[in-house]
């Protein structure tokens, strides 16, 4: 059993890992601002192994007591994705970046940090290993690939390069991609590609609790390395996606125009293999992930605003 430290653990990722590591018997502590007004945790408060503080990763007196209490610290607060760090640059920067370099000049040897990066530091390219280039575009992907290199320098770590994420979560996010389109073909019936031909890497939400979870079991013979993340049968185009979310909505319509461009220029095939190696193994299919935000959207509709 560890303490483990997780930032941002009301979020997407962080309402699924946070009961998984809770039931792995350790004691977790989330340290979130709750700026989507989320209730993702509300289930775990009665569990004496859980605690909850509302605060800021780049305030030292909201960070630095519930970091001299872990053992490991897993910092998924973050502005995740492009578009996000485009709308508040400052934000982003002080958030993804800053922080964590705060975070990291203030550990000691023995304390653990598994982070999450993003493979979108890849930019385009044909087939990548974690020995392949980095290019990466997009601010967001820019401060990971920073963050990264600077927690190597620390003695007691592990970079996970997430693949594109999938699935239903508590705290739910529509604007990734496979969720985005399988709420189309529910919602709407259509979308329109753009860069439809490009490729790109996915992994069901769970498998990244997963993950985690796996990294911390086998940590002696996985630290100070970098894994690409990913589920190996699903590096595919926009369009191959399109084509399996129309084999369980046959009605779902797409085409193709020029009508945008992805900030990140993701277009590669991902290998997995590093990660697989040391005994990890995906559970969760595309297939099986389409299918349950099939159901899952019956129940949620991406608005705000509306009488309907």
């Amino acid at each position: 059993m560890a303490n483990i430290l997780v930032t941002g653990g009301a979020g997407y990722i962080g309402s699924i890992l946070v009961p998984n590591l809770l039931n792995e018997g350790h004691n977790v502590t989330v340290l979130d601002n709750f700026m989507y007004g989320q209730t993702s945790l509300n289930q775990l408060c009665a569990n004496k192994k859980f605690n909850v503080y509302n605060g800021d990763v780049r305030l030292k007196h909201d960070l630095f007591p519930l970091l001299k209490q872990a053992d490991i610290i897993i910092p998924l607060a973050a502005y995740v994705g492009a578009p996000l760090c485009n709308k508040d640059p400052i934000g982003a920067t002080s958030t993804n970046k800053d922080a964590i370099f705060m975070m990291i000049d203030n550990l000691s040897k023995e304390q653990i940090v598994i982070m999450p990066t993003t493979n979108s530091a890849y930019g385009t390219g044909t087939y990548c290993t974690e020995e392949s280039a980095l290019n990466p575009i997009s601010r967001y992907a820019i401060d990971k690939v920073e963050v990264e290199k600077r927690l190597l320098d620390h003695s007691n770590t592990i970079s996970y390069r997430l693949a594109t994420v999938f699935g239903m979560s508590p705290r739910m996010r529509i604007d990734l991609l496979v969720n985005d389109f399988v709420h189309r073909a529910v919602k709407d019936g259509f979308t329109i590609l753009f860069e439809g031909h490009f490729k790109r890497n996915y992994i069901h939400v769970c498998d990244i609790s997963n993950a985690f979870i796996h990294a911390i079991n086998k940590y002696d013979s996985m630290k100070n390395q970098v894994y690409n993340v990913g589920l190996s049968e699903a590096n595919i185009s926009k369009k191959e996606l399109c084509e399996i979310i129309q084999k369980y909505i046959p009605t779902f319509t797409f085409m193709e125009a020029e009508v945008g461009k992805d900030p990140d220029q993701r277009n590669y095939i991902v290998s997995n293999d590093k990660i697989e190696s040391t005994g990890f193994k995906t559970q969760m299919s595309l297939d099986a992930g389409i299918q349950e935000l099939i159901k899952g959207y019956r129940m949620i509709r991406n608005t705000v605003y509306g009488n309907i």
